[in-house]
């Protein structure tokens, strides 16, 4: 089911259950690997990338479960060594598993991680940063070799907050000898939650939700039970749907604290919302007004996985509106798709477009290339006159657990064939 065909002109109305976070789980997946023992990870969520890391854990030994309530991890039996090179190659977040075996083996072998083609994404920050811990690099046969004879604390201060280097260095970090001092960290809401879990573990990890992280070097670690926390990027794709087709629906378990950036952004446009601790209720306008500019930024910044998002909102705003994207200089692909449904978007360079909106978008045969472009299709398709047809969605799978099922919930006519 690569494909999936939406009727589009309904207004989203009713509730939604916002899944598990896709970019906690796989670090906390990961970071399962230095207990040695069970954890149980409930709200995880069934989408491609984590089944990824699934086959990626289990060719390291781990034997893993899942249960009705989420997923249980053994990973008393991991064998150190080299990881399968297919699913290393196929999801980015196998990148994560770098720190994580270092912890446990103090070796590994990998592919270089693969994923979404939005950038060129370079892994320097990481060899940096663990370099500076001890870790010798080197490059055996297109594979990288990781290895560190004595895993130890630094002072380590990061040029840019990249999630992924932060993420290496905490998992590394929590079984090194002596502290880690990490400045610059990476604030977004899961690497708080891989903190979390790593606490629940027996970590030491001062500062979680900061730029400033010390990381109190541990002898071992504990299997625990830990829940997932819900997905922001998921919550603010199907709120944005929301503000694009004039609906209103309460997303459940949305975290409104993490999403104050795009319901700022979404209120210039004409949406109201009440936030709760069960989630966020959401009212669209008959039609999105644009709002001038709109800027991606690290956390508690506009996130740029959900840029793509409101570029497909303001095809259809009512004015002109700049986006510029500051965290991928590769994150326009999704404009050919949206022109082909009769947006008018001018590309001005890599980084910046100019979106005139139009009264309404016209259904076409679009194709996604990357996972929030493909997610931005759907929506489009949702806000359009007439049938779209989305292919290339196993893409859209790889961070959404049922798109199609969960905008049916809402009233839209859609399907995956």
């Amino acid at each position: 089911m690569d494909s999936i065909c939406i009727r589009g002109g309904v207004a989203l109305q009713g509730n939604v259950c916002i899944q598990g976070s896709k970019n906690a789980a796989l670090p906390i997946l990961a970071a399962s690997l230095l207990t040695g023992e069970c954890s149980v990870l409930k709200n995880c969520p069934r989408i491609l990338d984590v089944y990824a890391m699934v086959s990626l854990l289990q060719s390291l030994g781990c034997a893993v479960c899942w249960q009705e309530s989420g997923i249980m991890v053994d990973s008393s039996g991991v064998k150190c060594g080299e990881m399968s090179s297919e699913a290393a190659t196929c999801m980015r977040s196998s990148l994560c598993l770098l720190g994580a075996m270092l912890g446990r083996c103090r070796e590994v072998v990998m592919e270089h991680p693969g994923g979404c083609v939005i950038g060129e994404r370079p892994i320097d920050l990481h060899l940096t940063a663990l370099g500076q811990m001890g870790v010798v690099f080197s490059e055996e046969r297109g594979r990288l070799h990781a290895i560190a004879d004595r895993l130890h604390g630094a002072e380590i201060d990061l040029p840019t907050p990249s999630v992924g280097a932060t993420e290496n260095v905490i998992l590394a970090g929590v079984l090194a000898e002596g502290d880690t001092i990490l400045s610059g960290a990476a604030r977004e809401p899961e690497i708080t939650a891989l903190c979390r879990y790593l606490q629940c573990c027996g970590a030491c990890i001062e500062g979680a939700g900061t730029d400033r992280l010390v990381i109190r070097g541990q002898r071992r670690l504990y299997g625990t039970d830990f829940t997932i926390p819900a997905d922001r990027i998921v919550a603010g794709t199907y709120l944005l749907a929301c503000m694009g087709t004039g609906g209103s629906a309460f997303l459940e378990r949305a975290p409104g604290e993490e999403l104050t950036a795009v319901m700022e952004v979404a209120e210039r446009m004409g949406g109201h919302f009440c936030t709760s601790e069960q989630g966020i209720y959401v009212q669209g306008p008959s039609r999105p007004r644009a709002v001038e500019r709109i800027r991606t930024a690290p956390y508690p910044g506009f996130p740029t996985d959900l840029q793509s998002m409101a570029l497909a909102v303001e095809a259809r705003g009512n004015g002109v509106t700049e986006i510029e994207e500051n965290i991928f200089e590769n994150r326009f692909r999704v404009v050919e798709g949206l022109r082909r449904m009769g947006a008018c978007i001018e590309q001005t360079d890599s980084r910046r477009v100019r979106v005139t909106g139009v009264p309404f978008l016209t259904g076409a045969e679009v194709c996604a290339k990357e996972l929030r472009g493909g997610a931005a299709l759907v929506t489009a398709g949702l806000m359009a006159q007439g049938e779209t047809s989305v292919s290339g969605c196993s893409f859209v799978y790889r961070g959404y657990e049922n798109i199609c099922r969960d905008f049916r919930e809402l009233g839209a006519r859609i399907t995956s064939v």
